[in-house]
């Protein structure tokens, strides 16, 4: 029996149809008078930005995404009293589809970035239909495979590297086999394209990357809007994982300017989790995807600016009262106040060659790539964490056989569920006290065998398996930080009286959560001491804000 598509499923939801009441409630809100477009009249373009979500008033929109490389596909017609757009009309960034007048043309209110959010927050009843609908959306133009289109070889490292970063951003794609006779196969032969030139990229607005960068996928795709070097923010959140979020919605709702800023997506190490079981509200679990993109639309909609992704290279040290955060290619963002909430970064075990099989035959987080990519072989896992029992689980079904190796017994790192639920999954073996020696493959970045080695004996097991996943914990990614703030022996950064006597101002001590820098903050796995669970650091996002209030009132007087 075929699944429902969430476009099937949900209908309802996706395409609410606002009454008479809730029509004059919304026109309160638009950006300009109603506007009547003639039938087939295009009133916004798949690729172009800043275009309004559009209130049908009399007649109807017919919104359409891309089929294939040439071909369109009907999403819906937005008759009167429906709203067009999704997420990306949040935020003024290129539109996912696009959309003409019917065969009757159309009479439309538009909506832009600044007046739909207004609406959100204004009528807060209407406000959670629209916003469930726009969501919905999204995630219906990524079941159907809109957007950017992906050319390549099903599997290879740079492919895979490209579909995990559209993946964790929230972004649809399709993917087309360059070997496999079809569309994808035919541009490779038009154009000329070499091995050396995939995989290729086709945006939204038809621009061709090979082999793009993120930086470059990022730019095609609008993801990254211009930040003015002269704007003064209230707060400058660099990280947006579940702590920076959580400190991006609060802040934002509670009226102050905020920029977030990441090097790779949103949702950080919390984002890679398959499903977490013990987060507070949420008695199914949810993935970390979907808990991170639920906290960054509502950033959104309270107004934060979110420039992901943008690697901060270092935080200037000079002055106190206005903080300057260096971008890539030396631009920079001012603040007033700053929140380090950057996290960790995955370790890497000391395996000799162990470079050789990145981004091929290791990987540092289990998602449905992933999962695709493994189906049917023999894997192994490394790490004891949560994190490592949450991958375990998920990649079970997937796998002939998953290999966990930990170094010491599950009980002293991990959560009592997921011990059970891995002792109840027949195709995994636990390895106590193991360690991997070394990795064997034919020199592809493939790997054929793991030598695993006991930490008490010294001895060595070959084990056969394809694919090798870690998860052995991570180390502060602070380095951006250094030489500003004050940090233990392990890198991470100490706030309140962690901080050594004399190294702050006795006449201005900080606050539980700021460091050893005046108005600036640190927050997350980042911070010498936190709580490594996701529910923590959203907490400290939360109690963050209340001091950056305290920060800001000591500067205004």
């Amino acid at each position: 029996m075929r699944e429902m598509s969430v476009i099937e499923e949900r209908a309802a939801q996706l395409f609410p149809r606002l009454d008479k009441a809730q029509i004059e409630i919304a026109s309160r809100f638009a950006s300009g008078p109603a506007r009547r477009f003639e039938p087939g009249q295009t009133l916004y373009s798949i690729g172009a930005s800043g275009e309004p979500a559009w209130l049908v008033l009399e007649g109807c929109i017919e919104a359409v995404r891309r089929d294939g490389l040439a071909g369109e596909a009907l999403i819906h017609r937005h008759g009167p009293g429906e709203l067009s757009g999704e997420v990306n009309q949040l935020a003024g960034r290129p539109s996912m589809a696009s959309g003409r007048a019917g065969e009757h043309g159309c009479l439309a209110l538009p909506f832009d970035a600044p007046h739909l959010r207004a609406l959100m927050v204004g009528a807060a009843e209407l406000g959670e239909t629209i916003m469930r609908a726009l969501i919905l959306r999204r995630v219906g133009l990524i079941e159907a495979g809109a957007g950017s289109i992906l050319i390549g070889q099903p599997g290879s490292a740079d492919l895979v590297r490209i579909q995990n970063f559209l993946a964790r951003s929230g972004y649809p794609h399709l993917v087309m086999d360059a070997d496999a006779q079809g569309e994808g196969h035919d541009l490779v032969v038009q154009l000329g394209l070499g091995r050396a030139d995939l995989p290729v990229m086709v945006c939204p607005n038809g621009t061709l990357l090979k082999r793009p960068t993120q930086a470059e996928m990022a730019a095609c795709l609008g993801m990254v809007p211009e930040i003015s070097p002269d704007r003064l923010y209230d707060v400058a959140i660099v990280g947006a994982g579940p702590a920076g979020l959580a400190a991006a919605v609060y802040a934002a709702s509670e009226g102050l300017s905020v920029l977030v800023l990441d090097e790779r997506a949103f949702g950080g190490q919390a984002g890679a989790s398959m499903r977490i079981e013990n987060y507070l509200g949420f008695p199914t679990g949810i993935t970390g995807q979907a808990l991170a993109g639920r906290a960054f639309n509502q950033a959104l909609k309270f107004g934060a600016e979110i420039a992901i992704p943008n690697c901060v290279s270092h935080l200037e040290c000079g002055s106190d009262d206005v903080h300057r955060l260096v971008l890539a290619g030396d631009h920079g963002a001012l603040a007033r106040t700053v929140i380090i909430a950057s996290g960790a970064r995955y370790r890497r075990p000391d395996i000799p060659g162990i470079e050789a099989f990145d981004n091929v035959g290791i990987s540092y987080w289990a998602s449905p790539i992933e999962a695709k990519l493994v189906q049917g072989q023999v894997v192994g896992l490394v790490g004891g964490g949560n994190s490592a029992g949450q991958a375990a689980v998920y990649l079970a079904p997937f796998v002939e056989r998953l290999h966990l190796i930990a170094r010491r017994p599950l009980e002293a790192t991990m959560s009592q569920y997921l011990i059970e639920r891995i002792a109840s999954q027949p195709n995994i073996d636990v390895h106590v006290g193991k360690e991997i020696a070394s990795l064997e493959g034919p020199g592809d970045g493939m790997i054929d065998a793991a030598n695993f080695r006991c930490r008490t004996q010294g001895t060595i097991v070959r084990q056969p398996l394809r694919h090798l996943f870690l998860f052995i914990g991570a180390d502060p990614n602070a380095a951006w930080t250094r030489g500003c703030v004050a940090t233990d022996a392990g890198g991470f950064i100490l706030t309140g009286r962690d901080i050594p006597e004399g190294v702050r101002d006795p006449a201005n001590p900080p606050q539980l959560l700021e460091t050893s820098m005046p108005r600036v903050f640190a927050i997350g796995d980042v911070r010498a001491g936190s709580t490594k669970r996701v529910a923590a650091a959203v907490g400290e996002g939360a109690a963050v804000v209340a001091q950056i209030h305290q920060a800001l009132q000591a500067i205004r007087g």
